[in-house]
């Protein structure tokens, strides 16, 4: 099974940057859809951003477009998310993993070689 491993968050003041890192055990991350995901207190989880294979692409949510930045190392083999101008909304538990898809409705791919959610890693935004 699929290991992601995602690292980076912390505690910020609004207005804050923090950078969150993921990297997976079993998967080449330049071959597939990614993307970022994240739970509100009291919401599902949803994805904010997202990249297509090899980062040809990527699209964002309205709510983070501007502010935050996806991008794929693939020496590193590690999927980023560069999140400027902080605010209490944004608090969050962050995850990463396959997209299906890359658009205003993907989703998370599970299952069989991509395995199950991380633990993900939490964002705390004080105003």
């Amino acid at each position: 099974l699929v290991h992601w491993v995602e690292s980076g968050g912390g505690s910020v003041q609004a207005g804050g940057s923090l950078r969150l890192s993921c990297t997976s055990s079993r998967l080449t991350l330049a071959n597939i859809e990614m993307a970022w995901f994240r739970r509100r207190p009291g919401d599902g989880r949803r994805s904010i951003a997202c990249i297509t294979a090899n980062g040809a692409s990527v699209y964002y949510q309205d709510f983070v477009k501007g502010r935050f930045t996806i991008s794929l190392d693939n020496a590193k083999n590690t999927l980023y998310l560069q999140m400027n101008s902080l605010q209490p909304e944004d608090e969050a538990v962050y995850y990463c993993g396959a997209s299906n898809g890359c658009g205003p409705t993907s989703g998370v791919r599970l299952g069989g070689e991509y395995g199950n959610w991380g633990p993900g890693i939490q964002v705390t935004v004080s105003s």
